[in-house]
């Protein structure tokens, strides 16, 4: 009788035994947990955060590409002309005007163009004034586009045309160097520069990147 119940006993308690976790083993269960999820979480945001910053840089790519292939087509368009008839807005001659903006090139480009026409009945000519320049947003700078018909009043439609830039350069080649101011006005330069240089600059990483494109006027003015 007296081994039955010893060996009952000694089936009932590993037994018992198996059935829960001590306090000990239920923290060390719960930090294992946390360093886990702690490292997951981790990990997921920080896949997030570079998916996040690899669409910012394509979209910026885009845009850059667009904006300098978009200047370059006008430029190529550029013309300059006499004075104007009596009652007919004159052109707004070729001007590149070098400025800066916290020690960063913020050039300054205006220049009459021929414009593609439009799909819609609104009533334009094929003449249209644009003008590039920056526009200081607190720390940061914005390349912004006006662009005006050239025989209607009114005031120039201004628009961002890419934010957060680093700098924004235009030269002008005469023949024999590159300069960054040019004018059309008579007695200052003569006639459209042979070509015309424009370098944007972005911020990429710890420093930045110029990105630039070469355009040629090809429209004589009289």
């Amino acid at each position: 009788m007296k081994n039955s119940i010893t060996r009952t006993a000694c089936l009932t308690k590993p037994q018992r035994r198996n059935g829960g976790f001590t306090l000990l083993e239920l923290l060390v269960a719960l930090a294992l947990l946390t360093i886990l999820f702690a490292a997951l979480y981790g990990t997921f945001f920080s896949l997030t955060r570079g998916r996040d910053v690899a669409a910012a840089g394509m979209e910026t790519r885009r845009e850059l590409r667009t904006t300098l292939d978009q200047i370059r087509r006008e430029l190529s368009g550029a013309f300059i002309r006499g004075p104007a008839p009596l009652g007919v807005k004159p052109l707004v001659p070729f001007v590149v005007e070098d400025r800066d903006s916290f020690g960063k090139p913020a050039s300054t480009l205006t220049f009459t163009t021929f414009a593609p026409p439009r799909s819609d009945s609104a009533p334009t000519s094929d003449q249209v004034t644009v003008r590039y320049r920056i526009v200081e947003n607190g720390n940061r700078l914005n390349l912004t586009r006006e662009a005006q018909d050239r025989y209607l009043a009114g005031t120039p439609v201004s628009y961002p045309q890419m934010e957060h830039v680093e700098g924004f350069l235009v030269e002008c080649y005469d023949g024999s160097k590159w300069v960054r101011s040019w004018d059309t006005a008579p007695g200052v330069n003569l006639g459209l520069p042979k070509a015309v240089r424009v370098t944007i600059r972005l911020k990429e990483g710890d420093g930045t990147t110029e990105f630039s494109t070469i355009a040629t006027p090809r429209v004589t003015g009289s």
